[in-house]
């Protein structure tokens, strides 16, 4: 593909997201009034990019014989043109196959084209899979590193050191090979000393590990930081940032990742994950030339990695294309649907084989349900709906808040502090609680868990009757003192979590919403589930227990309740639904709990939309005033393109060039004095005729290697944008002819187009700019950025607080 029939019209990302450390640690400064950032710094060492316009034309600039590096790419912070990618790619696409008829070595090469995207799906799957495994094997190891060591080998976690042990079923957690801190210190375990010194280890463990994170994510990939979904939605949508899915993004995040889940700090790993298969999917794309030259081809291969990041965090392959297509992708094609359904194929079988956590599960809480539920149960699984619902929009409204108050004021300049803050207060609260000191995974498989006769749990702490059991199945039993306790510790530990997960989400440590959300849930479906069970046990003969649950029966399944509760509680702060439900579906194996799941899911969103539209990754997309452009939202407002063009009334003229009649040093003033990203191209001033619009970047690039590599070219030389330019007399200097960078199909709509026709112009074709015209003359300009801008107005919003902030 790099031979020379196939570079025009390609788009090759040398640095690509590469330049992390350079662009990263600057702030992101959207103030422009226009679409793009202005272009004032050097041309060399910019991204190369081969092509013409969107015309398709094969002319080559007249000084060159090779196309110009840099050409058509795109600056940092930018908007990329869909329509014009998509042209390019159907371009190369058109070539390869009529040169395919040539020769058997161009049909070979036709065909490795076609294999191409397959292939870069199955190293996704592989690569994502094998860094899953690795950060779920690291932060298992890690987590139980606060607690004690292996002496039989540190490297083992509490669970695999005690595999090879002789302790009996129900002392397996207290093996010999397994020294608590206070053991290995003091020689014993008893006592209120050795408590203290675990308790301390505890703490002291956790602030190193988040300390470590925090500084190699300030020091290193301060792109690493986060859930990265909005972010990765707001790339997907168009938008260009640079280093955020690059080599030391990928590096960072899943050290980082694996520090910040091990400190026991209220967050998860599963949004992260999407982060580092977007990672891996970006980096494989440089091994590709159709994925490395193209953008809009870069964002079909995005969306598939999200899909094996939502495959390897959960288990679930279906749910992750379904994720992928519901809540990240912005244009989702079915060749996309097909790839990104393989690529979640093969990273969670590259998962499986790695086997994580020994019990040949994708996930630490998978769970099987056997009891079916009662049509009755719907009411409290509706109710773990609406909990669900307003704990989401108390979530999204409260953690905005802070985060907001984080940006604005002098807390934002003290990132370790802030962690080291809310890792103290989260270890010293959380030790005294069992169900708060295990992990976030330990505590929802605890949960989802279905009571047997060999657990040793609390929360399992029954008066066993076994005159009573029928079959295999244990019936509903009296609670135990030991499933008191439990439940006070469990309303603890959900008071906390609720509050500490507001503060917690947003730091500058990786940090994923998933777990902590479904947390939540867990805990107060249990206590429900709980609740309702012994309602039933004691209550047998009342009307609503009477017809379906008889005395010694199992009616109820306090864990369903959890996993319903977990279901509600991550719907109401995504506002997923049907990814989430098929997620769930997945986690449990269970075809017969769809119905309850889908009742919990629904009315979530229900509730939490009443109180709020946006979930939490669209709320963090308008908070950090990133461009894009929701496409779910109707736009239902009676306003014209005239009322949104600039200029507006008692602004200056529209900049424009003419196409034949301005010289070198008028089109460098243009470009210098003003900051837009591209202008029209017309006939004359007078006559204001359209022609076509050029970009900004390709004209500074254009000019400044005709000065270097055309003779003749001066201040005075005119510019030409037609194939046939005007006789000039003898003694004027060489003309320079730009008809290549420009593009003679611009969108363009009339001035009494209604907004709601634009909005959704913009929305479906991805558009950086379309040129608003009165009987076929210039008017002006609409950009991308002055949509949601007039979006934000009609809202009655400020539309300057909340753009690129």
């Amino acid at each position: 593909m790099d031979q020379k029939g196939y570079r025009r019209g390609s788009f090759q990302s040398a640095t690509s997201d590469e330049d992390m450390l350079e662009i990263a640690g600057a702030p992101m400064d959207f103030s422009m009034a226009d679409d793009d950032p202005p272009l004032d710094r050097e041309i060399g060492g910019f991204p190369s990019y081969n092509g013409g316009g969107m015309n398709g034309t094969s002319t080559m600039m007249d000084f060159l014989e090779e196309p110009l590096p840099g050409v058509g790419t795109y600056e940092d912070f930018n908007t990329i043109d869909w329509v014009r990618e998509k042209s390019r790619d159907r371009d190369r696409h058109r070539e390869i196959t009529n040169r395919s008829k040539e020769s058997t070595w161009a049909l070979l090469h036709s065909v490795s084209d076609a294999f191409s995207g397959w292939l870069l799906m199955l190293l996704i799957g592989l690569l994502a899979g094998s860094l899953a495994g690795l950060i779920d094997i690291s932060a298992h190891w890690m987590t139980d590193l606060k607690e004690g060591v292996c002496l039989a080998g540190f490297w083992f976690n509490h669970e695999h050191c005690c595999w090879k042990s002789n302790t009996t079923f129900t002392d397996r957690d207290k093996c010999p090979e397994w020294k608590s801190w206070s053991q290995l210190i003091l020689g014993h375990g008893e006592g209120a000393f050795a408590y203290i010194l675990n308790y301390f280890m505890y703490v002291i463990w956790a602030l190193m590990f988040s300390l470590l994170a925090v500084l190699l994510v300030k020091g290193f990939a301060p792109y690493a930081c986060g859930s990265g979904i909005p972010e990765i939605k707001t790339i997907l949508s168009g938008f260009i940032i640079r280093g955020y899915l690059g080599k030391w993004t990928l590096v960072i995040k899943t050290i980082t990742l694996v520090l910040a889940v091990s400190s026991g700090l209220s967050l998860g790993k599963e949004g992260p994950l999407v982060h580092v298969a977007c990672c891996c999917g970006n980096i494989l794309c440089h091994l590709f030339t159709k994925y490395r030259k193209n953008e809009a081809k870069r964002r079909e291969v995005l969306s598939a990695a999200a899909a094996a990041g939502v495959s390897v965090a959960f288990g679930a392959p279906i749910g992750g294309v379904l994720f992928s297509l519901e809540e990240v992708s912005y244009y989702f094609p079915l060749k996309t649907l097909w790839r990104s359904f393989f690529a979640a194929l093969v990273a969670a079988f590259t998962l499986r084989s790695i086997n994580p956590f020994g019990n040949s599960r994708l996930v630490l809480f998978y769970v099987e349900f056997h009891m079916p539920w009662h049509l009755l149960e719907l009411v409290p699984f509706i109710l773990l709906g609406i909990f669900g619902g307003l704990w989401g929009a108390f979530f999204i409204r409260s953690n905005i808040a802070w985060c907001r108050r984080r940006k604005t004021t002098r807390l934002g300049k003290y990132p370790v502090l802030e962690v080291l803050v809310v890792t103290a207060i989260t270890a010293i609260l959380a030790f005294p609680n069992e169900y708060t000191r295990m992990s976030t995974s330990e505590l929802i498989s605890e949960l989802f868990n279905d009571c047997g006769i060999l657990d040793s749990s609390q929360l399992c702490e029954y008066v066993n009757d076994f005159n009573s059991t029928k079959g295999d199945d244990l019936p509903d039993r009296a609670a135990g003192p030991g499933v008191y306790t439990a439940m006070w510790q469990l309303a603890l530990a959900l008071i906390m979590k609720v509050f500490i997960t507001i503060f917690t989400f947003g730091m500058k440590v990786p940090s994923g919403l998933f777990i902590p959300s479904m947390a939540v849930g867990a805990i107060a479906g249990r206590l429900l589930g709980v609740a309702m069970e012994q309602l039933a046990f004691y209550h047998h003969d009342w009307a609503i227990f009477s017809g379906w649950c008889s005395q010694g029966a199992d009616c109820i399944t306090p864990g369903l309740y959890a996993m319903v509760g977990a279901a509600a509680c991550l719907g109401g702060v995504t506002r997923m639904t049907v990814s989430l439900v098929v997620i769930m579906f997945e986690l449990t194996g269970g075809l017969e709990y769809i119905v309850p799941l889908m009742a919990a899911a629904m009315t979530s969103k229900w509730v939490a939309d009443a109180i709020g539209r946006e979930g939490i990754y669209d709320a963090h997309i308008r908070l950090n005033g990133y461009p894009f452009l929701e496409a779910k939202e109707e736009f239902s407002h009676k306003t014209r393109a005239m009322d949104v063009m600039r200029p507006r009334k008692n602004d200056p003229p529209l900049t424009v060039i003419t196409q034949d009649t301005m010289t070198v040093e008028d089109v460098e003033t243009i470009v210098t004095s003003t900051t837009y990203s591209g202008y029209p191209v017309v006939v004359s001033r007078a006559s204001q005729r359209l022609v076509g619009f050029v970009l900004r970047r390709d004209l500074i690039i254009s000019i400044e290697n005709a000065r270097k590599k055309q003779d003749g070219i001066v201040s005075t030389s005119v510019i030409c944008f037609t194939d046939y330019c005007p006789p000039l007399p003898p003694s004027s200097p060489s003309v320079l002819k730009l008809r290549s960078i420009l593009d003679l199909s611009p969108f363009t709509v009339t001035d009494e187009t209604p907004m709601e026709i634009v909005v959704d112009i913009f929305r479906k074709l991805g558009l950086r700019q379309c040129l608003v015209t009165h009987n076929g003359k210039l008017l002006g300009i609409i950009t991308k950025k002055d949509v949601l801008k007039h979006i934000a107005q009609m809202a009655n919003q400020d539309p300057d607080s909340i753009l690129f902030n």
